[in-house]
């Protein structure tokens, strides 16, 4: 199941909420909140919910175990255990086909390639649980001691299945206890209505003109035609990933949890640096925090260290050669910019550098979406000239989307929140009221129109569903 859906919006996701007020103690509650988010998981493929149980089942152990012999060798070992059990089930379910293939490849040898099914959100769990033991190793949290506390932990379907990575020690106290009001409420469907429609308003209709120009036959694609179709996937991939982080973050909000930022207008950063402080933060802090600062950080090796955590980074993404490329590509732009490029982006006029970020970004962006090298090939052929300029194709394309165009490029800016400031400046208290009927005129609009394209859509995929 996912969040832009018909049955979800109208019929899970309403119960949810029902039966959650309707249970007056936190214990109730975390229990409807579990078990709402096994139904979740389990909707398309229930077999998979043994291997989440078995990964909350396993960490908690360790995590107590951790506690209890904390200062010896035990609670070393159990850190070790946790990782080398933890990343084998996502190297087996994720990457081990992938590592075949190249084996066999390289050497000539024909052996049988694995082809598991994905488990769905594996990489997001995965990297909650691990982050969870090392939290505890570390003594930045304390080990729970209530197994069903640490399962909702790990299962909430909020965040479970696409992000954002969230750590244990930012919602220890909410899991154990927690307030919920009409305001945090009425916050939280506030983000979700706008992450839904960033999801199915923009995401959804930039990646279906996207895969026009992306996903047919290259021969006959022009130089305006790639640029325009690596444009709306830059454009879908944002509005996809970070509407779905608002969704969750306001599912959160909703039952009284208060998740971190996961996107902040990456697309006015100024330096690929800063494009990675503000895209996919959760995941950009835990390499940070677990491998980039554990293997030496900026003290020692530094561009070694960078290679490891952008190699990383891409492996991640996706069993496949040209996310590697993509997290490498990335990798090297941040280098050269702490090498010498930070003093040229500084002093450059900021229209440039905006200008730089945008154009590398979507370069990148190419890397990320073909994972046939001979296509990716031949698509950045075109990109730089290796093909005839403009079509009509492209030009009928822009008239009849111009309006849709312009208004999805503005909104990567932080307009909302810049509206939001000024109307909670030019209102009173005593005119809070009219603020209020507004918000909720919006918030109609929103959902009637994202629940108007549903009903009517076929195109409606969810990129890091895959994840």
């Amino acid at each position: 199941m996912v969040f832009a859906n018909l049955l979800f919006i109208y019929l899970f996701l309403p119960l949810n909420i029902l039966l959650y007020f309707l249970s007056k103690k936190i214990v109730w509650r975390n229990l409807v909140l579990a078990a709402f988010s096994f139904v979740f998981y389990a909707w398309g493929e229930p077999v998979w919910v043994m291997l989440l149980l078995f990964s909350a089942s396993f960490d908690y152990m360790h995590g107590r175990m951790i506690e209890r012999y904390r200062g010896t060798w035990l609670a070393k070992a159990a850190v070790l255990s946790s990782l080398v059990v933890n990343l084998s089930l996502l190297g087996t379910f994720k990457y081990s086909g992938f590592f075949v293939r190249n084996l066999n490849a390289v050497f000539g040898t024909q052996l049988s390639v694995p082809s598991f099914a994905l488990p769905i959100g594996i990489s997001f769990y995965t990297f909650q649980t691990i982050s969870y033991v090392i939290d505890v190793y570390r003594g930045d949290t304390k080990a729970q001691t209530n197994p069903v506390y640490y399962l909702l932990y790990l299962s909430m379907y909020h965040q479970l299945v696409a992000g954002p990575i969230v750590r244990y020690r930012d919602i220890d106290r909410e899991i154990r206890t927690r307030t919920t009001n009409a305001a945090g409420f009425s916050e939280g469907l506030t983000r979700f209505i706008f992450g839904l429609a960033k999801k199915v308003l923009i995401a959804n209709t930039a990646g279906d003109l996207a895969s026009q120009y992306l996903d047919g036959e290259l021969a006959g694609l022009t130089v305006a035609g790639a640029w325009l179709g690596i444009l709306l996937f830059s454009l879908q991939i944002y509005y996809d990933f970070s509407g779905y982080s608002d969704m969750a973050i306001g599912l959160g909000r909703i039952f009284g949890f208060h998740y971190r930022e996961n996107f902040n207008y990456p697309y006015i950063s100024r330096s690929a640096t800063e494009f990675w402080r503000r895209w996919h933060i959760s995941l950009g802090s835990f390499f940070r925090d677990y491998v980039y600062i554990p293997l030496g950080g900026n003290r020692r090796h530094q561009y070694l260290n960078l290679a490891v955590v952008w190699f990383l980074t891409g492996l991640w993404h996706g069993a496949s050669w040209n996310f590697i490329l993509w997290g490498l590509y990335f990798g090297a732009l941040i280098a050269l910019e702490k090498k010498f490029l930070h003093q040229v982006l500084e002093r450059i006029p900021a229209f440039f550098s905006h200008l730089y970020l945008l154009l590398l970004a979507a370069l990148g962006w190419v890397l990320f979406y073909f994972t046939d090298m001979k296509r990716l090939g031949q698509f950045l052929r075109i990109l730089f000239g290796g093909a005839p300029l403009w079509d009509s194709r492209v030009e009928i394309a822009l008239v009849n989307n111009l309006f849709w165009l312009a208004a999805a490029v503005l909104f990567c800016a932080p307009v909302v929140k810049l509206v939001k400031s000024f109307v909670s400046k030019w209102f009173n208290e005593n005119q809070l009221s009219i603020v209020l009927i507004c918000q909720t005129a919006v918030n109609v609009i929103l959902l009637t129109a994202s629940t108007a394209m549903l009903v009517g859509q076929s195109y409606n995929p969810f990129l890091y569903y895959r994840f």
